[in-house]
């Protein structure tokens, strides 16, 4: 998400911060810029006025123009003005009242309603440990329910068996019944879309939310709508009074123009985004962590927390114990692998580390698939366990039969064992100079690991 209006930002600000001085003249000529970016990223003319209009007014300021490095100043003022924009308070659920819970999931048909219900249980089964009911409310689109049901047992989360001609008014009063009576936690419940919006549909959600007074009335929008989203979000407002927004498909929209709209238009914050199909593909919307992706900045606490959701701790630091010992086997190595494409896409990754937006061309060019660090581990895992903890011994005919073992070419063979060597060597001497003077001495803050080198073929 972003990426068009990311890659014009850039470029507009590369050229304030490499100038010493600024006149009121470069402001204003690089605010029509982002003014057009931010048009073209299909974010409303309202939002877009007003945030300009802000920034303006700071960045004409003595303190911007006569600071040491006026560029950066305004680069900062953009990136506080994003923050305000997206909206930093009331993005997370509300969780506190007394179970059975009840949270109202709402949208139009094929906005990714009954998927992101079974994310939201997902997330809140493995993340808050709350014991989840989901029931489906749609009883007019085909096999709505039945979705539910199979999401349910993908996910290992409870669902309301459904009921042969029970109306959704009936099926929420039997949903929070059975809550009541299982010590359910939190009941989500999915309810009913419809193509457009009408009187018909607001009236039972309207309802349901009498009924069932729930703790969160979410919309779920889709993000590749742009403007329609927006106006969407707006008009469920107005009449039904949402809590928060779920905005999904934001890994195929290259615009984000909703994103930044929503808040400003409707009041209601963005409390998760859908990233992707997988059942664990929803984010927490942090207005800080936006920004700073929008800006190039990356998103370094995103890849920790990605890291922390693959990586055990213990594990991990009996790993690090045997690397500065100079211990480190291609089993390590294989581990690293699996953890890193748990963690998701390189190019994704990539993306979430500072500065990667400057050097987005040789990224590409250097040709970044994720199967590359499949073959890597099939080539680890093609090995016998000696051969693993003694690569030494891997002549011309073992490195043949590894090859074809794990459908790849020698040469990818003789890659993944030198790539080993060179994390090899770099263990031993960090063993030797002791942890802290060698990270030091690399430039790296204590507690970060060296990196590995490049996956390049």
């Amino acid at each position: 998400m972003f990426e068009n209006l990311s890659e014009k930002l850039s470029s507009v600000f590369n050229s304030l911060t490499r100038r010493g001085t600024l006149k009121e003249t470069d402001i204003d000529q690089a605010l029509n810029e982002v003014r057009t970016a931010l048009l073209e990223a299909d974010v409303a003319l309202s939002v877009v006025k007003e945030f300009v209009a802000l920034v303006r007014e700071e960045a004409i300021g003595e303190k911007v123009i006569r600071s040491v490095s006026p560029g950066q100043m305004v680069v900062k003022i953009v990136h506080d003005k994003l923050v305000e924009t997206l909206g930093t308070s009331g993005n997370n659920l509300n969780l506190s009242s007394n179970p059975p819970s009840a949270i109202l999931m709402i949208g139009l048909q094929g906005s990714g309603k009954t998927t992101t219900s079974a994310k939201l249980g997902v997330r809140l089964t493995n993340r808050e440990k709350k014991r989840v009911l989901m029931a489906s409310l749609d009883v007019y689109r085909p096999a709505a329910q039945q979705q539910l049901a199979t999401l349910g047992k993908q996910s290992n989360i409870k669902v309301l068996p459904s009921i042969l001609g029970e109306q959704p008014i009936a099926i929420a009063k039997r949903a929070m019944m059975v809550s009541r009576q299982e010590g359910i936690d939190i009941t989500i419940l999915d309810t009913a879309g419809r193509l457009h919006i009408d009187s018909e549909l607001m009236k039972e959600i309207s309802e349901i939310k009498a009924i069932t007074n729930p703790i969160e009335t979410l919309l779920v929008a889709d993000a590749m709508t742009g403007q329609d989203a927006v106006n969407i979000a707006h008009e469920f407002n107005e009449k039904i009074s949402i809590s928060g927004i779920i905005l999904t498909r934001v890994d195929g929209d290259s615009r984000g123009g909703a994103a930044l709209s929503m808040r400003s238009v409707t009041g209601a914050p963005i409390k998760f985004l859908g990233t992707g199909e997988k059942l664990d593909a929803i984010e927490a919307f942090q207005a800080e962590r936006i920004a700073g992706s929008i800006l190039g900045m990356g998103d370094i606490v995103g890849l920790v927390e990605k890291a922390a959701e693959v990586v055990d701790e213990e594990e991990a630091a009996k790993m690090t114990k045997k690397m500065l010992k100079g211990q480190f086997t291609l089993d390590d190595m294989g581990q690293q692998l699996a953890q890193i494409r748990k963690m998701g896409s390189l190019e994704g990754l990539l993306g979430m580390m500072p500065g990667t937006k400057k050097i987005k061309s040789q990224i590409a060019s250097a040709n970044l698939d994720d199967k590359l660090l499949t073959h890597q581990e099939a080539i680890i895992l093609s090995m016998t366990k000696i051969e693993r903890r003694n690569p030494r011994i891997l002549n011309g005919s073992r490195r043949r039969r590894i090859a074809s073992g794990s459908g790849t070419l020698v040469q990818d063979v003789n890659r993944v064992l030198k790539q080993f060597k060179q994390m090899s060597t770099m263990m031993k001497k960090a063993g030797k100079m002791g942890k802290h003077s060698y990270l030091q001495s690399n430039g790296i803050p204590s507690g970060v690991m060296p990196k590995m080198p490049p996956f390049g073929r």
